[in-house]
């Protein structure tokens, strides 16, 4: 995955107010399994698993099956530290971008 590539994902990921929450849920250092997570957010399953998929795709948390306190096995996710700089000369270096005549010829109308 190319430095461009990795600085849109995580623009993405944290582009969204569920996503953020989850990486303030998780900045304390502390590991949570996705029905943990769904159920402190509110929200079901299925879309909290999506939403820590985006994080995971963006190298923000990451994931490890481990037995949880159940004894079943449950997929646990945690904080990659990170820190997001972004100014105008980080971008440029993170380049070349596509066109966005070309990118937007494909098809894809997301902003």
């Amino acid at each position: 995955m190319t430095d461009f590539e990795i600085l849109l994902f995580q623009l993405q990921a944290l582009a969204h107010p569920a996503r953020l929450w989850i990486v303030s849920y998780l900045s304390d250092g502390n590991r949570s399994f996705v029905s943990q997570l769904a159920k402190e957010a509110g929200i079901s399953r299925p879309l909290m698993k999506m939403h820590l998929i985006k994080l995971e795709r963006a190298k923000l948390v990451t994931s490890a099956f481990e037995p949880a306190a159940s004894g079943k096995m449950a997929n646990f996710y945690q904080i990659n530290p990170f820190v997001l700089s972004l100014d105008p000369k980080i971008i440029a270096q993170n380049g070349p971008y596509p066109q966005p005549g070309t990118y937007h010829a494909e098809g894809d109308a997301d902003d």
